[in-house]
Order: C-alpha cells, then structure tokens, then sequence
C-alpha cells in the first residue's frame, strides 16, 4: 500500500524528535503486505496504514496531505530476517536440534516451523529472541541515521552496537543444491518403491490424512506472511 513516495530525507534536512521506540520497533519487525507505517517527524508517533482498518482511509489522507511531515518506515525484509534465521540455525551446537531446523526453514511456512521446534528447546529460544533483537536494533538505528532522524530520548533496550557474528558450528545451508525438505520427499519416494501393491492404498490414505492435516495447519495459522510470526504473542524480544 503505498500513499505517496515520501519527499528524500535529504530535502529535510536533520531530524530531531522524541521518538516512540515500542511503535517503531514493531513496525520496523512487521512485514505485511497490506500493511504501512509511517513517522510522524513532528511529533515522533508512528501511524500504521492495515487495508480493512475502519481509520485506514482517514489515516492515510492525513499523511497523503502532509506528507513532507511524514517518512515511511522500512521494516526488516522477509529475505533479511529469513537470514538471520539462518545464520543462527548455524550458529546451534546440538546436532540434532540443528538437523531438526534446518529442515524447518526449508519451503513455504519456514517461520511458523522454526517457532515450534524452538518451545521445545527453552534455553535455544530465548538465544534466538536476543540475538534475533541485537540485529533488529541495530536495524532500526541504521534506518534512522540514513535518514538524518537524531533521537533524542533513549531506546529502551539501551545502547546498540553493531551484533557480533555468531559462530558456525554446523554445516552450512547451501543453497542451489538439493534443500533439505526434497532430499526428505525423494527418500520417501524410495521407500514407496520398496511397498507391495496391495499395501498401497493404506499408505495412500495416511498421505493424504497427513496432506489435510497440513491444509488446516497452514489455515490456522493465516497470518504466516508476517516474519515475526515465531514469536509468542505475549513474548516480547528485548
């Protein structure tokens, strides 16, 4: 949804504003296509466009008709936090749970994946949340200074540094190679070579059962397009 091409940070000229940091950081983490953020830099408030919000319409002619007072805020792309997922999957010392996630990541419904293996592993999860965290805010600092934006209240997680490259412990994702996931699905299809005909139908029928589990599974959980979607939503990353 785009209002307007906002007018170059360069014509602006430096920005000094008390900012909203917990309204910036979950717009700078949300990545939906049918939702935009702007920052008000009169005021520091940050003012989110969602397709369907009964203030859509109003909030978007409020930035259309003054919009050299407003800079859109660019989230962390899904490429980009699909990276640091990777990065960190990497990063995982216990072969198994590494082995477990790297499958996780592999195709459509990566992040809802890569979330539920974690809740089994309390301990790897919350590395992930702070680690994850380091990379968001250092994100949303570069944003700001590419924008001559100068807070001038603190973000709450204090100080950001640049994040410190973790070490890989695993073997490395390659990519334009068999993935994971079809490396799976060509072993499954071996064994079903291996199947007498009459056994067929039954491991036919557990397929599909397993086919329409995974339907409704991708159902329920609709809202998979946003990367941030691993996140409990009563869990905050700080």
């Amino acid at each position: 949804m785009q209002v307007r091409t906002p007018v170059p940070a360069a014509t602006r000229g430096p920005v000094r504003i008390d900012l909203d940091w917990d309204a910036l950081e979950i717009a700078v983490e949300r990545n939906s296509p049918d939702t935009d953020s702007y920052l008000d830099l009169s005021t520091g408030r940050v003012i989110t466009i969602t397709s369907g919000d009964p203030e859509a319409t109003l909030n978007k002619q409020q930035v259309a008709e003054n919009i050299r007072n407003y800079l859109r805020v660019e989230p962390a792309s899904s490429r980009e936090q699909y990276r640091w997922m990777e990065r960190f999957v990497g990063s995982v010392t216990e072969e198994p749970l590494r082995e477990r996630l790297i499958i996780s990541i592999d195709g459509k419904g990566a992040f809802r994946r890569f979330k539920d293996v974690l809740l089994a592993y309390p301990a790897e999860r919350e590395r992930w949340f702070s680690y994850r965290a380091e990379l968001l805010h250092w994100h949303i600092q570069n944003w700001l200074e590419s924008h001559e934006v100068a807070p001038t209240n603190e973000p709450p997680w204090g100080k950001v540094d640049a994040p410190v490259e973790l070490p890989a412990v695993g073997r490395p994702l390659v990519h334009g190679t068999e993935a994971p996931g079809e490396a799976l699905r060509r072993q499954a299809r071996d064994v079903i070579e291996t199947i007498p005909a009459i056994e067929l139908p039954t491991a036919i029928a557990f397929l599909e059962f397993l086919k329409q589990r995974s339907a409704e599974l991708l159902a329920k959980h609709a809202d998979e397009h946003d990367p941030t979607d691993y996140r409990d939503e009563d869990t905050k990353a700080s």
